[in-house]
């Protein structure tokens, strides 16, 4: 019953990840006009799910950073019961997040779990320093690099663009408007007359204009803002699927692929269906944003979670894609302290509110 109850708890985890995380990689698409909400969310869901499943070929060390290994005894992470603890933990901490509408990180949640049912199991045989080198330093440092990054990037790409003669151009809504005319008769009549005014926010975007080797600005930019989303999805699932299937793998429920296929899945199904809330903080909350901004923000995403993939660090996307866009916000003056304010809160929060809920379904299943 605890193993069902483990496969279970990495279900629900799976599906609270994919609707807190799985639109931040097209956030910038949806935030800058290129793309609506439906488009941005069938790309994520796609490229999320390929990352998953390309997870197995490339997520052998985070699956094993995560199964707790080093980090409590090793008969400790073998226990179904301190591994469901933990997935339940973490799963229940991101569900309330994503109901608020708060980016928070999967990556933060299950470290919150592993601690609070660690010390329950394993009492004081949690290994902290490996807690802080492996874990925490990671994830304190990666924002700040993408912020710093993200801040550098576009300035530098404003740059080269301004050197090709690529300017910028807002664009207006022009149509037809009906408009009412009285007659001699007194009975009203109307007429079509063309006006010109001010698009709403939802349908003006700023678009770029002039060519690269005879190709229109606007077009490459848009291939490139699309490839660098989903890119960011791609590295999404490669980087947060292991972390989930960690979880199973001590109970040989299940083998590394089929695992890693059916927590593809969950994290797919929960990024169709509970996605909207985390992707309008995202997307709109932060800072407003052009597509040349966008760009810069995923492909410095991008570039950061794919290295620490590679090398087994598990940063949150959730981190790295927070600081691009508060970097972009930064440079151009746009940044919305409050909400900035209310994300830094929750991920403070995440880590003692997991520990807690760990330690208490710990308590619970024994």
């Amino acid at each position: 019953m605890i193993v069902v109850f483990l496969l279970l708890a990495v279900l629900v985890l799976g599906y609270s990840n994919g609707a807190n995380d799985n639109f931040k990689g097209v956030a910038t698409l949806y935030g800058s006009g290129t793309l609506g909400y439906r488009a941005a969310l069938g790309l994520a869901t796609a490229a999320t799910l390929l990352g998953s499943l390309a997870a197995l070929s490339f997520g052998s060390t985070l699956i094993e950073s995560f199964s707790g290994k080093g980090l409590v005894p090793a008969a400790v992470t073998a226990d179904p019961a301190f591994l469901a603890a933990v997935g339940l933990a973490a799963a229940l901490t991101v569900l309330l997040a994503t109901r608020l509408g708060f980016p928070i990180s999967t990556t933060h949640a299950l470290v919150g779990g592993l601690l609070g049912a660690g010390f329950i199991e394993g009492g004081s045989a949690v290994n902290l320093e490996r807690l802080g080198s492996t874990f925490v330093a990671p994830l304190l440092i990666s924002p700040v690099v993408a912020a710093a990054l993200a801040g550098i990037q576009y300035p530098t790409f404003s740059s080269i663009r301004k050197a090709l003669g690529i300017g910028r151009e807002t664009c207006v809504c022009i149509g037809d408007e009906l408009i009412p005319l009285p007659t001699l008769s007194g009975a009203a009549s109307a007429a079509r007359a063309t006006t010109l005014s001010v698009g709403t926010s939802q349908a003006c975007v700023e678009r770029y204009q002039g060519a690269v080797a005879g190709i229109s600005a606007g077009a490459l930019l848009d291939v490139l803002h699309y490839t660098s989303a989903a890119a960011v999805s791609f590295a999404r699932g490669l980087n947060d699927t292991p972390k989930i299937v960690s979880l199973l793998l001590a109970t040989r429920l299940l083998a590394p692929a089929h695992g890693l296929l059916v927590v593809g899945l969950a994290i797919a199904l929960g990024g169709l269906l509970g996605a909207r809330r985390v992707a309008e903080t995202m997307s709109h909350r932060i800072t407003s944003m052009n597509p040349g901004q966008g760009f810069t923000g995923n492909l410095t995403t991008a570039l950061l979670v794919v290295v620490a993939s590679r090398f087994g660090l598990p940063v949150s996307t959730t981190h790295v894609s927070c600081g691009s866009l508060v970097g972009i916000g930064l440079v151009n003056r746009q940044a919305r302290r409050n909400t900035i304010g209310q994300i830094l809160v929750a991920w403070v929060t995440t880590v003692p509110v997991a520990t807690v809920l760990g330690a208490i379904i710990a308590l619970a299943l024994h």
